[in-house]
């Protein structure tokens, strides 16, 4: 049952108007943003319509880390990949993400991009929002912002004076055996991940990031995505992927301090300092071959895994969450093969390496064979690009290969969170 609309206040999902004010000024301030853009972020006048959806908890936008790493992965997303205008400045830039910062601090609160939103600003002008999620809610929208290889340098040209401020490992990734990457799927100067219950709320934001940007970057590519395929917190069950096994057993998860400071997020002995808290994203299109798989017996879909369909359980035995016995055989042979997906996935055969996973299903429709067009959206976020590296080399001879195609591939460097009322990028920049 829907929440019932507030009485009065500008903001929706819960928010206070002083909160609201608050978040507006201070983020305002902190921008210095002039021109047109600053008139947009002080803009007075009544807000968006009130309504939220019964049940979401706003994220915060602000904080050390950014939102949507560890959150608990929602229901739907939509990534996109920009590139910038050639004739973009560093100043131009650095305005562009100010803007887009404080427009996901109202966005993740259930408020539109500005006060004036989508229909109280002026009637002779566009609206400052699409309006498309007027009513929906915050429904736990989370947005994270990533920088690619070609944001610090593009063809030996430091378009931005930050080519000295390049992580070391930020590059793209060595191709691997069995990859068909294509160029429409792949790379990007800058990237987006919204993430939320309702998909109408994903897509308005990035739809609003977009038309934020325009004249000064352009989507590259996007995808949407249902289903999470995996489990960031203790409270959520193992989902299933479209092969219909469980994805994300091992995952690490929200509550495991330690796990997430060293694999996930980088230390401030690591370099650069400006990365401290951030992490680095790795995102994979990788197409699944549904019509070979469903041909495939289940007793051969189970040893392809290395775990029982029906419960997830390794097959040397136990339940979902029991540790692989690797060492287990039977009648002299291993009794998870040697190929098998989750011996040659698992951190005792890449040096310890794990990393935080949280990909989603996706169907583009049917390609011209007839054939659904679909797979997993492999999103993963790790301490160094070269963990990622490491663990899909050892994926050379994983005999999931037979029904899977990489067709697209990225790799950003995802900074720390924005204090309250900064803005993301900003230790990169200042």
């Amino acid at each position: 049952m829907p929440a019932a609309p507030a009485p009065g206040p500008e903001a929706r999902g819960g928010v206070s108007r002083r909160a609201v004010l608050g978040l507006a000024l201070g983020a305002a301030g902190a921008a210095g943003v002039t021109g047109a853009a600053a008139g947009r972020l002080t803009a007075a006048g009544p807000g968006p319509l009130p309504l939220g959806r019964a049940g979401a908890e706003p994220h915060p936008f602000f904080g050390e880390h950014q939102a949507g790493i560890t959150t608990a992965v929602q229901d739907h997303l939509h990534f996109a990949a920009f590139d910038l205008s050639e004739r973009t400045t560093r100043e131009e830039l650095i305005a562009l993400l100010q803007e887009w910062s404080y427009a996901a601090s109202r966005l993740t609160q259930g408020l539109d991009v500005s006060a004036s939103g989508a229909v109280s600003g002026s009637p002779d002008a566009p609206p400052d929002d699409t309006g498309e999620a007027i009513g929906l809610g915050a429904s736990n929208l989370t947005i994270t912002f990533g920088f690619g290889p070609t944001l610090f340098e593009k063809d030996g040209v430091d378009r931005f004076g930050i080519a000295d401020r390049r992580p070391p490992g930020l590059a793209a990734l060595p191709p691997f055996v069995g990859d068909r990457l294509r160029t429409e799927w792949s790379h990007g100067d800058l990237c987006v991940q919204a993430c939320a219950d309702d998909p109408q709320v994903a897509v308005h934001a990035i739809r609003n990031f977009s038309r934020i940007a325009f004249g000064r970057a352009a989507v590259r590519w996007s995808q949407m995505g249902f289903g999470r395929t995996s489990r960031t917190t203790s409270d959520q069950a193992t989902p299933r992927n479209l092969f219909g096994f469980k994805d994300g057993t091992a995952n690490i998860l929200s509550d495991d301090g330690a796990a997430l400071a060293d694999h996930v997020w980088v230390d401030a002995a690591d370099a650069p300092a400006w990365m401290t808290g951030g992490s680095y994203l790795v995102a994979r299109k990788i197409e699944m071959l549904l019509e070979s798989w469903d041909r495939t017996s289940l007793t051969e879909q189970d040893t392809t895994i290395g775990r029982d369909k029906a419960q997830g359980a390794p097959l040397s035995g136990g339940v979902e969450l029991t540790e692989p016995d690797f060492a287990a055989q039977h009648d002299g042979a291993p009794v998870i093969d040697l190929t098998a997906h989750v011996r040659l996935a698992h951190p005792t055969t890449n040096g310890g390496v794990r990393m935080l996973r949280r990909g989603y299903n996706y169907v583009d429709g049917t390609n011209p064979l007839g054939r659904l067009d679909a797979g997993l959206f492999f999103l993963a976020y790790v301490r160094d690009p070269d963990r990622f590296v490491t663990v899909q080399k050892s994926l050379a001879t994983d005999v999931l290969n037979e029904y899977i195609r990489h067709i697209g591939s990225a790799v950003f460097a995802v900074p720390p969170g924005a204090a309250t009322g900064g803005w993301v990028g900003q230790t990169l920049f200042t």
